[in-house]
């Protein structure tokens, strides 16, 4: 998505360099892909190799940063507490969760919902992800897998719903060929859902920091 294949890091007195993938250098990377031989290559995460996500928060010469965001596999595993674990002492702001509209997605991601709770992670908010297919001809939106899943999932949790993303040819198409969504389909239907939930959490974080 980002167009970082190939790219390395390196290391320097504050530990590793992260990649960074615009001009600007204002968003920076680091990737357990950075690390391998092969990208093809599987990551088989036991025992030690696990001190990689504790190493990859405290290790990496970051910066001054706006914002950190960790993006995990779906699950509740060993992973997902150290992960939680490494980030406790710089006090993250919250987990934003994502789930797809089918009874399956929800029950699991309920699970993520009962998991943040246990662990002292606050929710941000419930995003329902795949929320219709929106047609690139005539821009119509069709609820494929069902709908209103995320929202009603969000409300018995008491947690905010952050708002639906529509299935989007054009945001796919963009994702794999890492080029710049906001910037080349302003006027997909996958971009006010984008935006309007990017406002949402940067309205909320003042309140979060408090």
């Amino acid at each position: 998505m980002l167009q970082a294949q190939g790219r390395a890091v390196h290391q320097c007195d504050s530990g590793w360099v992260p990649v960074f993938v615009d001009q600007e250098q204002s968003i920076s990377l680091m990737s357990v892909g950075f690390l391998l031989e092969r990208p093809d290559e599987a990551v088989v995460w036991r025992g030690p190799k696990k001190t990689l996500i504790k190493q990859f928060v405290s290790d990496v010469a970051w910066g001054e940063l706006d914002y950190l965001v960790v993006d995990t596999p779906p699950g509740t595993s060993d992973e997902h507490m150290a992960a939680v674990e490494a980030l406790r002492p710089y006090r993250p702001l919250g987990a934003l969760v994502v789930t797809t509209p089918q009874a399956v997605s929800v029950g699991d991601v309920r699970r993520e919902l009962t998991f943040c709770r246990k662990t002292g992670l606050q929710v941000m908010g419930v995003v329902e992800n795949m929320s219709g297919f929106a047609c690139p001809h005539c821009a119509e939106c069709t609820n494929i897998f069902s709908r209103g899943g995320g929202e009603e999932l969000a409300r018995l949790a008491g947690v905010p719903f952050l708002g639906s993303v529509p299935l989007d040819p054009e945001l796919s198409r963009s994702l794999e060929e890492g080029r710049d969504f906001i910037q080349e389909f302003p006027k997909s239907p996958a971009f006010p859902a984008l935006a309007s939930i990017a406002r949402e959490v940067l309205n909320a974080t003042p309140a979060l920091l408090c």
